[in-house]
């Protein structure tokens, strides 16, 4: 989610009220929403205002922003809701007034449930090659003890006789267009069409209840950081018969000691002495999968670009892997022993002292082996 501040997003002042917030809110969401919006990052400013409302409406959670900031509201492995629906946000648009957006669902019209969200923390290893995770989050369910009807078991809801069940009622207004056909929430039911006498205890007549809910889920080999995996029907429950919302997994990859990853391929920081560099060496060298052997041949250059074919990370979903790149330095001592100095004396006196200018340095060489 963004880092922006939630007052900025929404664009009112740290002092504003609660309708305030609400109206900016709409006008916001209704500008952004996915489903009507043609802005090309609607989908991800659409959840950056939901979050920040999600916050802001709240008092309690408004409270704890403005003491400790986002760090107050759950930060790393946080888990919040970020759906809204479009038919909710255009009647509190048009407040249900007839003529405008024909067609508009009934308040008894199934409904998804709402889309959740939390990070899953990942070793590299577990990035690369996969693993199955135990993931416990919390979400609201269908109240076990009233199933759902939001009354005591061996009493039933009663038809509301104001609305007649409908859940909202019509008044005619008089406008300088004409008469007006404005509808909303019933004032007797609240909307829900019917009448409780005896709510729930457990769930106190809304018929959810909030659980906690543990799942195995696989994760498959080759994931990165940022990754989202989707798992339909774990969101948030349905209304009137619809169905659940999906719970959506963000993938925080944590970085790996020696390893380094571009795309599908690995890459290796390798230090070899000057010895090895200049009379060849055979080596060992670190790979995911364990240690392996690898051949320096003599005269090798600092900046020198092995590949190791195989040895990356796997293709989502695919049999190939990527290949691992191990980047060689010769790594100059800095400190001698007696006889180390006098072989080295030696040596540079056979070498002598000519030096000849390069067309190109190291970081163009490193650039070509790399693939620019």
């Amino acid at each position: 989610m963004s880092s922006q501040d939630y007052y900025e997003i929404l664009g009112v002042s740290r002092n504003a009220s609660d309708d305030e917030i609400k109206g900016a809110f709409r006008k916001l969401a209704r500008q952004y929403h996915p489903d009507v919006s043609k802005e090309p990052d609607a989908e991800n400013k659409f959840k950056e205002i939901n979050e920040a409302y999600g916050a802001l409406s709240d008092p309690e959670k408004r409270a704890r922003y403005d003491r400790y900031g986002k760090a107050g509201m759950g930060g790393n492995g946080g888990f919040h809701d970020y759906t809204v629906d479009i038919n909710d946000l255009f009647e509190g648009l048009f407040g249900g007034l007839g003529g405008f957006g024909g067609g508009r669902r009934s308040r008894n019209s199934p409904r998804r449930g709402r889309d959740l969200q939390m990070q899953i923390s990942l070793t590299f290893e577990e990035a690369v090659f996969g693993i199955e995770k135990e993931i416990e989050f919390s979400r609201d369910e269908t109240c076990s003890r009233c199933h759902g009807n939001g009354a005591e078991p061996d009493t039933k809801p009663v038809k509301c006789s104001t609305c007649n069940g409908q859940g909202e009622v019509r008044q005619v207004r008089q406008t300088f267009l004409g008469q007006m056909v404005q509808t909303g929430p019933c004032p007797t039911c609240n909307g829900r069409g019917e009448i409780i006498s005896a709510p729930c205890k457990t769930c106190k007549g809304n018929g959810l209840e909030r659980k906690k809910v543990t799942k195995q889920v696989q994760i498959p080999a080759g994931v990165d950081h940022g990754t989202q995996i989707r798992l339909n029907g774990e969101g948030g429950p349905g209304e009137n018969g619809g169905p659940n919302g999906s719970l959506f997994l963000v993938l925080d990859v944590q970085p790996h000691q020696f390893f380094k990853r571009r795309e599908n391929d690995v890459l290796l920081n390798l230090d070899i002495n000057v010895a090895q560099a200049v009379l060849g060496a055979d080596v060992t060298v670190p790979t995911l999968d364990g240690d392996d052997k690898l051949k320096i041949p003599a005269g090798t250059q600092s900046g020198k670009v092995f590949t190791m074919k195989g040895k990356g990370v796997p293709f989502l979903r695919q049999k190939h892997r990527g290949n691992q790149l191990v980047i060689v330095n010769v790594a100059v001592p800095t400190k001698l022993t007696k006889e180390q100095r006098e072989l080295f004396e030696k040596l540079a006196e056979s070498l002598g002292t000519t030096v000849q200018p390069q067309e190109k340095g190291f970081l163009d060489w490193l650039s070509e082996a790399l693939g620019g």
